[in-house]
């Protein structure tokens, strides 16, 4: 599998037995122990760990997703049937018994039926305690290891099981409550000989589980979701292991979150207080309570990748790789809770701090970020570090208003940048904080560590702002010892996923280089695509209608498929209810669906004598001109408070979106409306878009029907759109089948209301490439540039959102990719990029490049800028 990293736990003079050599602790999480071919793969990282000089403990987590089920099952009980739950738990454990060759039955029954009395038990009283929730979660690692350990011992490599419960001792911190006692608890992580004598005379490997513990009382406790990081450190402390490996599904810590940042680069290097910056202030790789252990004790931590096991990771240690002053990572946070506290008594006040922070310690509340002036005191609260709900902010409301003025503010968003001597590069930084000028900040803090600068933004701002920090902060040389290659160029070497299907627009190469050459660039449609997306979207069950949503795409080779399928068409002006009429003469007028937005009172008049259906998202137009429904039938848009989608611009939801009713206005819209005359018949909302979680139109369906019931006429509920398409051919899709049982149920709830449903770019997005030609190259220093024929000027989405379009070289398709580079339009615009940091086989004048996924909203987005002609666009 790979031999040792030498540079990290180099290889040793054999000891003279297995019970000498020094301890090294391998921690392994829940997709890398969850299928026999990765448990192979551990099995021969051991037989190298042991080869290399070094005796393993291994600690791992439950099964992917076994934990996830144990927690949505305990908030079940006392309210619906777990028995699902515990059922899917239990394949989860049989079906991978079954793939390692074991006895399943055998090795984990009795603890599955333990569970199972767990349940039964906590369901008779109606109860979660603490203690009970803590025993119910740990099951889930007690169960794995006790696989983990039967396969290990049948391949032959000498195993002792160990129950980390009999040496995890917990420690009681002052000022925590019973819940954090049992679900959130704390070990110390001082050297024990104890423990070691006891590893020391077990045989061959030690595996033993990650996040549990007991307290003095020998009852089982947890160590917090992502504990079993943490679980790892303390053994590696308490072993005074030579290293700590964390393996994981990411090839190490980066720069900035890899599936959201293009560029992000992988940290060869860091610190442990680097580290802990990092993954305190939003880094997902580690934990941020493991570092503390191995910074205590001097232990060497490596984060690796399991299904790469080849590539170095990142070496957290004493030495950060480079002492000079850089940013090295800039991270995000989101649902973080805003506390600002406001008074002119606090100017010179003695104690006035004291009294404050105490109202939030009774709570049991942990402040992270902190700004003062002489009338004003804001903090944040990280959702990570707390148990926030409504009930607890209105006691910290109520407790602090005794004091002085209080705003709560939810769900806002921390931006950090992270790095060595910050304070000496904010000359740098400066230039930099123009991506804030139309952004409102709460609050900046600047780390008394020097360590980190964070800055607190609005609910959906943060994505947007990282990319741009990290493309003006993050610029490494080619060769440096802390910035290692991008995601891209390490995703270049990963193994091909074995099932990834090859895109149409690769099969269809020949034709689309021949139309690049006619044409240098050009849109293309595929409309076999297109009806391949129409009949998955017919097929889902319980929707009365399906609306294309043409905004998305109104060439009229795509409107004739969407016509001849039988689908309608959601528009938004007077110009796409006339293009539908002028390509389909004889169409059923309520095939078509008018939305008009802050439009001219002429434009709903057009809508009403062309007898389509018309959509009214303000009260205005019936407080004003309401002679105009008189008799009418209307849909009505409704807010609902939450938008949702890849980026801020597509979120059409929530008080800084410029759509919907809001609920609040509700009631008089009904009042407005029958005052006009009008009949509503159907409720509208629409959330966002690039949603891919299929709960998303099951809420906006539950929220409208309770809507509904205030409008007795009602027949239709319209759920919108936004059915996400993955940016990434690899990334995760919608899930169809799951969308259509949760609209059944939803059929089944109210089977008077007929569910309506408008994709837009579901439909088109992937049947569509903007192809362009290779017009230049250029190197500036270690940034290369690839210009092409094209920009801006017919694809913006990825200057105006930020968009991920996947580019590649179509007259090198197969040749190996060897640089990373900027590809950019002719247009006359910094900001003109069609993709950052993007690894392409070298390109050459006159290569046609690809751009996938801009069958939407690409053409109908595009101008002459600059005087240039946008891409033509073409149907295949």
């Amino acid at each position: 599998m790979t031999t040792l990293d030498a540079d990290t736990f180099p290889t040793r003079p054999p000891a003279p037995s297995l019970r000498e050599a020094p301890w090294i602790v391998l921690k392994f999480g829940g997709t890398s122990v969850s299928t026999a071919r990765n448990w192979a793969g551990i099995h021969e990282l051991l037989v190298e760990r042991v080869a290399a000089g070094y005796r393993p403990l291994v600690v791992h987590s439950a099964l992917a997703g076994v934990s996830n089920r144990i927690q949505d099952a305990l908030g079940r009980v006392g309210r619906e049937d777990v028995r699902e739950q515990l059922a899917a738990i239990e394949a989860a454990h049989l079906a991978l018994a079954t793939e390692m060759q074991l006895d399943g039955n055998a090795l984990v029954g009795g603890q599955l039926r333990e569970l199972e009395q767990l349940f039964a038990g906590m369901r008779l009283t109606g109860e979660v305690t603490p203690r009970l929730h803590a025993r119910a979660m740990a099951m889930g690692e007690l169960m794995s290891t006790t696989l983990g350990a039967a396969y290990l011992q049948a391949r032959g490599l000498a195993t002792s099981w160990l129950d980390a419960r009999q040496v995890l001792q917990t420690v009681d911190l002052p000022g925590t409550s019973e819940r954090t006692r049992y679900v959130n608890a704390s070990c110390d992580f001082e050297p024990d000989a104890t423990l070691q004598a006891r590893c020391r005379e077990a045989e061959g490997v030690v595996l033993t589980q990650g996040f549990i513990a007991s307290n003095a009382r020998g009852e089982t406790v947890i160590l917090g979701r992502g504990g079993s990081d943490t679980s790892g450190a303390y053994f590696a402390a308490k072993l005074a292991a030579a290293g700590l490996e964390i393996w994981t599904d990411v090839p190490g810590m980066f720069s900035a979150n890899p599936r959201t940042v293009q560029g992000a680069r992988l940290l060869r290097a860091l610190s442990y207080a680097e580290a802990q910056e990092i993954a305190s202030t939003g880094g997902s790789v580690l934990h941020p309570r493991c570092l503390a252990p191995v910074r205590r004790h001097g232990i060497p931590l490596r984060v690796k990748d399991t299904t790469q096991p080849r590539l170095p990771g990142t070496l957290v240690s004493r030495d950060a790789g480079s002492d000079a002053p850089r940013v090295k990572a800039i991270s995000g946070r989101s649902r973080v809770t805003l506390v600002s506290m406001e008074t002119l008594g606090m100017w010179q006040a003695v104690g006035f701090l004291a009294n404050a922070f105490r109202c939030f310690s009774d709570l049991g509340l942990s402040i992270d970020l902190v700004s003062t002036s002489e009338s004003n005191v804001t903090v944040t609260l990280d959702p990570g570090a707390n148990a926030i709900d409504a009930a607890t902010l209105a006691a910290l409301r109520a407790s602090l208003e005794k004091l002085c003025r209080v705003q709560v503010i939810e769900n806002v968003e921390v931006v950090s940048l992270v790095g060595q001597k910050i304070r000496s590069v904010l000359h740098q930084i400066g230039p930099a904080f123009d991506v804030f000028q139309e952004l409102p900040i709460h609050l900046m803090s600047q780390a008394a560590s020097d360590l980190n600068l964070s800055i607190v933004v609005e609910e959906g701002q943060s994505r947007r702002v990282i990319q741009a920090l990290h493309e003006l902060l993050v610029q490494p040389a080619r060769q440096d010892a802390v910035f290692g290659p991008t995601w891209e160029e390490l995703r270049e070497t990963a193994p091909a996923p074995a099932a990834l299907p090859e895109p149409w627009w690769a099969r269809r190469r020949a034709e689309l280089i021949g139309l690049a050459r006619e044409h240098s660039s050009a849109y293309v449609y595929d409309l076999e695509s297109v009806r391949a997306a129409i009949a998955r979207l017919k097929a889902i069950p319980g929707l009365g209608r399906v609306l294309f949503a043409m905004k998305a795409n109104s060439n009229p080779a795509v409107l004739r498929e969407v016509h001849d399928a039988g689908l309608g068409f959601e528009c938004v002006s007077p110009g796409e209810i006339r293009r539908v009429l002028e390509l389909f003469p004889g169409i059923d007028r309520g095939r078509i669906l008018f939305t008009p937005n802050f439009a001219p009172r002429e434009e709903y008049q057009f809508g009403i004598e062309q007898q389509v259906w018309l959509t009214l998202d303000n009260i205005y137009p019936l407080r004003e001109w309401g002679e105009l429904f008189a008799g009418r039938e209307i849909f009505l848009r409704i807010d609902t408070g939450h938008g949702h989608g890849h980026h801020e611009h597509v979120r059409t939801a929530g008080v800084h979106s410029k759509f919907g009713i809001p609920l609040f206005e509700l009631a008089e819209a009904r009042a407005l409306a029958a005052s006009a005359g009008a009949k509503v018949v159907g409720l509208h909302a629409h959330t966002g878009s690039g949603i891919l979680s299929h709960a998303n139109w099951q809420q906006v369906a539950r929220l409208l029907a309770d809507a509904a019931q205030d409008f007795p006429q009602l027949r239709f509920l319209d759920l919108g759109g936004g059915l996400g398409v993955p940016e990434k051919r690899d990334g995760r899709r919608l899930d169809l089948g799951a969308l259509g049982a949760s609209l059944e149920e939803i059929r089944a709830a109210w089977p008077a209301y007929e569910l309506w449903l408008e994709p837009g770019r579901y439909l088109i997005a992937e049947a569509g490439v903007l192809v362009s030609t290779v017009t230049q190259t250029k190197g500036k220093g270690e940034v290369q540039y690839v210009g092409v024929s094209t920009g801006m000027n017919s694809l913006i989405r990825p200057a105006l959102y930020g968009a991920y379009h996947e580019i590649a070289n179509l007259s090198r398709w197969g040749e190996p990719s060897g640089e990373v580079v900027n590809v950019v339009g002719p247009n006359c615009e910094t900001g003109d990029r069609l993709g950052t940091d993007r690894l392409l086989p070298s390109c050459r004048e006159g290569d046609v490049l690809a751009i996938a996924n801009a069958g939407a909203y690409g053409y109908v987005m595009s101008s002459r800028y600059n005087l240039r002609e946008p891409a033509v666009e073409i149907a295949i």
